[in-house]
């Protein structure tokens, strides 16, 4: 059996129509409707209607969870199972979800709080840089206050967070081909999340978490973890703390990962994962159409 990690990934992913060739299912139907439920607005109309809603992270994260854990849903009925599992950033919770962490409204009602808690903070910015100068990068987060390393996502492509003047001091002093500001309302994965993820950590601590089915790489510390305490603990510290993804890439194959498969809209972390692990094999689930039959 080829020993095989499933993949999640974040915002930053979606995209109009997600999901919407799900519909014809049942355990589709009963999820959109139980996610209305818990939302108290229509992921479908959202997904299909609502294109400002749909890149608003008090929408995004929610309806990434919904569709991402669908397709999950879908592949364990047919008996699939991965041996490994990760999330990048808001990708992490479809992950635990998988490994059976927690009940799936549980995990839908951990990310709208998630969602509702980082669409509230404003006055911060993020930035990607592409083919970037390390050392450079290094020693401008090194000097520079208020900014830190949010997204290690491979050797070229990073993302940076602090507050607008910091980030942006940051991007005039490291040489890069391509530096974008990211479409964010704050300073995600930075200490500048610190009053809101001090939130969010009661309202996970209420939450009881199970022991994983199968290992769970964390954002924040990615080595392989089962115990439900250390990755609750891991979890608490994913808002302020970095996305290790790099790290997460070039374990895989370490942990003797031959195939990933990359399940949700988009194919950004299988494109991280080949630059970092390139003799990994890569498949990706984007929409009900990549299903197996």
């Amino acid at each position: 059996m080829t020993k095989t990690a499933w993949v999640f990934p974040g915002q930053g992913s979606q995209a109009m129509g997600m999901g919407m060739d799900l519909l014809n299912l049942q355990i589709a139907q009963e999820k959109f409707a139980l996610a209305d439920e818990i939302l108290g607005w229509s992921v479908v109309d959202v997904c299909q209607n609502d294109e400002e809603k749909i890149s608003r992270t008090l929408y995004t994260q929610p309806c990434l969870y919904v569709i991402e854990s669908i397709l999950v849903d879908v592949l364990l009925q047919q008996g699939q199972k991965p041996d490994l599992v990760a999330g990048h950033s808001l990708g992490e919770y479809i992950a635990l979800y998988t490994a059976g962490v927690f009940d799936w409204s549980v995990g839908l009602r951990l990310v709208k709080q998630r969602a509702e808690l980082m669409d509230s903070v404003s006055g911060g910015m993020m930035a990607a840089l592409m083919n970037f100068d390390k050392e450079q990068l290094e020693r401008a987060l090194a000097e520079i206050p208020d900014v830190v390393l949010a997204n290690d996502n491979s050797a070229t492509q990073v993302v940076i967070s602090g507050t607008p003047e910091s980030v942006q001091t940051v991007m005039s002093q490291v040489k890069a081909k391509r530096a974008i500001p990211l479409k964010v309302s704050g300073a995600f994965h930075s200490p500048l999340m610190a009053a809101a993820a001090a939130e969010f950590q009661k309202l996970l601590e209420a939450v009881e978490f199970k022991q994983a089915a199968m290992p769970v790489l964390s954002n924040v510390e990615p080595t392989p973890s089962l115990e439900a305490d250390v990755i609750k603990e891991r979890l608490v510290k994913q808002m302020t703390g970095g996305v290790r993804w790099r790290e997460i890439s070039l374990l895989l194959p370490e942990l003797g990962i031959e195939q990933v498969v990359e399940i949700g809209p988009g194919n950004v972390l299988t494109g991280l994962i080949k630059r970092t692990s390139p003799n990994v094999a890569l498949l990706n689930i984007k929409s009900g159409a990549d299903l197996p039959t």
